[in-house]
């Protein structure tokens, strides 16, 4: 295992992980929420990962698999990977409650709502950990994908970590807001908000030990399943949680611009890399 791509997949993972901090940064420092950008930025960020999951991290799933099990039942285990993928981020957003949820789509105005009465509410100080302990479940998966496609391809792995990166962005504002609400304590948020990120470097660090341990490097079949379910994890993350939070935040067209620009951009960056 190279040990250059390794800290590269980890310092990319670090990276898109603490991005949750500008979210916090952004609702502290701000008084309006740029809708258009964010729009723009998380449908960017959908159409790099749904292109890069799909064309490159899928097609490495039944390369890996197929070398091993032949075209066809190789086939069937990557597709099997990708569905098992898209089943466990599932079912995590099944299971957390949707006033837990950090995918809840919250505003930099919200802060200036606060009640202070309120604030010192037990349920809502209980409302603020589960915030950060929610996006800290999301993210763990998210680590995991970043982690990989660093590992297994440096030319694709940045603008991967950068679209993770943009998405965490929004998830920071919308952790910030509800702690904020439940403490009255702008530090309190930003630190919870920010350390929920480290979620993403600790799932890099479990899809190192299963790497290392359970493999020979990461040309076997386990890396051929973790391929498909990475793939499978980033496009329910961008159908999921970018697109419908980008429609949210401003116009149709713009998400969909950012779309096509995400994928376009993936695409000559994948072409230039041959």
């Amino acid at each position: 295992m190279n040990t250059d791509n390794l800290l590269f997949a980890f310092g990319l993972t670090l990276f898109a992980g603490l991005s949750t901090g500008i979210g916090s940064a952004l609702a502290f420092f701000t008084k309006r929420t740029n809708t258009k950008f964010l729009t723009f930025s998380l449908g960017f960020s959908a159409g790099v990962m749904i292109y890069v999951s799909l064309v490159e991290i899928f097609q490495k799933s039944i390369h890996e698999l197929s070398d091993l099990f032949g075209q066809k039942t190789g086939s069937w285990y990557a597709v099997l990977s990708f569905f098992g993928g898209i089943a466990i981020i599932a079912l995590i957003d099944k299971l957390i409650p949707s006033y837990e949820n950090p995918h809840e789509l919250r505003g930099i105005e919200e802060i200036d709502k606060v009640d202070l009465d309120i604030q010192k509410d037990a349920n809502l100080k209980r409302m603020g950990i589960f915030s950060a302990i929610a996006i800290a479940i999301h993210n763990f998966p998210e680590g995991i994908a970043t982690f990989i496609a660093g590992l297994s391809d440096p030319s694709v792995a940045l603008p991967i970590a950068i679209a993770i990166a943009i998405h965490n962005i929004p998830e920071g504002i919308a952790v910030s807001v509800p702690i904020y609400y439940a403490t009255g304590n702008r530090k309190k948020a930003f630190l919870l908000s920010f350390l929920s990120g480290l979620a993403e470097p600790v799932g890099a660090l479990i899809a190192f030990v299963i790497i290392y341990f359970f493999t020979d490097g990461i040309n076997n079949a386990l890396s051929g399943i973790m391929f498909g379910i990475v793939a499978g994890i980033m496009v329910f993350i961008s159908l999921d949680e970018l697109l419908p939070t980008a429609e949210k935040y401003g116009e149709h067209h713009i998400s969909i611009y950012g779309l096509v620009s995400g994928m376009a951009i993936m695409a000559v960056s994948l072409l230039l890399f041959l």
